[in-house]
């Protein structure tokens, strides 16, 4: 087989088998198949698409890369994951969450892509914390703490690790199969008994509409539970971030401010809803109280310190993680020029104003700058006073400042009342 003659079936839109499939991805994970070929690949597929079999074969393909995990422990094996959006750390509160109420999650997550942060990017920018533990480590500090945020190793879904990064930078981020393919490909991996989705749609996520949430919800479940693992999916909504800062260190910090009972808000209320979906796909009930239980009495944030120092970090993170977090040399307020009540906000322009800020990579060898970002970012519907910021700019330097301010007054309309949406739109299993 070669991979150019997969390349062109895909070029003309003619059905590729699984065989190929599987010989694609073995491919990108020995490194037979070059970087040119992986990008035409995604491209292709971002350009013509997969059948539902051949979105299956392709996932499964994947999986078996590498090394697939099982797991001995005394409780469900469970995660969540985001489709990704702005502002969204729902990560770093849902899983020590979920440990402090008896599952076991052992998160393998990705890195940003296109206009949205990525877990393990978040995480980066705690001093030490190792996202690429050997297997052994894992295993410790899921068993010991009940969950870890790791990336996968190069055993678990090689094949997703070539792709992932190729499609970071190459603009093919928005395809139902693959993100059907590179998101499940590493769930499965892990070995989960069960699994919540959370299908983003609105201006910061990558389905736009309600229509392509449904479709890309509806084709993981599918192929989820096809491959043995109980799977459901929240579509939840992203015309606005979720939490009022975009940014690496700016959102752990946003993490830490719920699960140490300083704030709430929508990422507290969104991080309750998906907790209390996995619970109950585990076998929990009356989740929801649990969870908040969980928060208040701070076994949750608990569980997150010793996650943190299981993995090379700070052993006082959670008490004082305010002095591990980068400060950047140029903080600037964003002020209103009138007043007025925010009517849009553009997500997806915020999330590219920080990767322009070095808060992304937009090209595969960029070296992310965690300390940059926005915050106190205003909310859909607030009231704004003129010379009131509607949001701070956390920036390297002041040409990156000028640029960011630019892209933050074009992203940030004042007008009539928006219509508001709800949190949690749908669900689907």
């Amino acid at each position: 087989m070669d991979a150019r003659q997969v390349i062109a079936r895909l070029r003309k839109g003619e059905p590729v088998d699984a065989d190929a499939l599987r010989w694609f991805a073995k491919g990108l994970a020995d490194g037979s198949v070059s970087d040119a070929q992986a990008g035409a690949f995604a491209m292709g597929v971002c350009l013509r698409g997969l059948s539902d079999e051949g979105r299956v074969a392709l996932t499964m393909a994947m999986r078996d890369s590498g090394h697939v995990m099982q797991w001995d422990l005394n409780g469900p094996v469970v995660d969540k994951h985001s489709t990704g959006g702005v502002g969204d750390c729902t990560s770093l509160v849902i899983a020590p969450a979920l440990a402090a109420c008896g599952v076991y999650v052992p998160m393998i997550s990705g890195r940003g892509l296109g206009h949205t942060g990525g877990t393990l990017d978040k995480l980066d920018a705690i001093p030490g914390y190792m996202t690429n533990p050997d297997e052994s480590r894992f295993r410790s500090v899921v068993k010991d703490v009940g969950c870890a945020i790791v990336g996968a190793n190069a055993e678990i879904a090689p094949a997703d690790r070539r792709l992932y990064a190729v499609r970071d930078v190459s603009a093919t981020v928005e395809s139902l199969d693959l993100i059907c393919a590179s998101i499940l490909s590493k769930k499965l991996a892990a070995g989960l008994e069960a699994l919540v989705l959370d299908v983003k749609v609105g201006t910061g996520a990558f389905m736009k509409s309600p229509e392509e949430a449904r479709a890309l919800s509806q084709a993981m479940v599918d192929t989820a539970n096809d491959a043995g693992c109980k799977t459901s999916v929240l579509i939840t909504g992203m015309d606005e971030p979720l939490a009022p800062a975009l940014g690496n260190a700016l959102e752990v910090d946003a993490a830490m401010r719920v699960l140490t009972g300083v704030e709430k808000g929508p990422l507290y209320e969104l991080s309750i809803a998906l907790g209390a979906e996995v619970l109950a796909s585990g076998g929990i009930s009356d989740g929801k109280t649990k969870l908040e239980q969980a928060i208040s009495s701070g076994a949750a944030a608990d569980r997150f310190g010793r996650m943190v120092y299981g993995l090379g970090g700070p052993i006082s993170f959670v008490e004082d993680w305010k002095r591990f977090m980068p400060e950047p040399p140029v903080i600037r307020a964003v002020e209103a020029e009138r007043s007025g009540q925010v009517s849009t906000i553009d997500g997806e322009a915020l999330g590219l104003a920080v990767v322009a800020l070095g808060g992304g990579r937009q090209v595969e060898t960029d070296q992310i700058n965690p300390m940059v970002g926005l915050s106190e970012v205003v909310r859909l519907g607030e009231r704004v006073e003129k010379g009131q910021p509607l949001a701070r700019i956390h920036a390297a330097r002041l040409e990156q400042a000028d640029i960011a301010e630019a892209a933050v007054r074009q992203a940030i309309r004042l007008g009539q009342e928006p219509k508001k949406t709800e949190l949690v739109q749908e669900r689907i299993a």
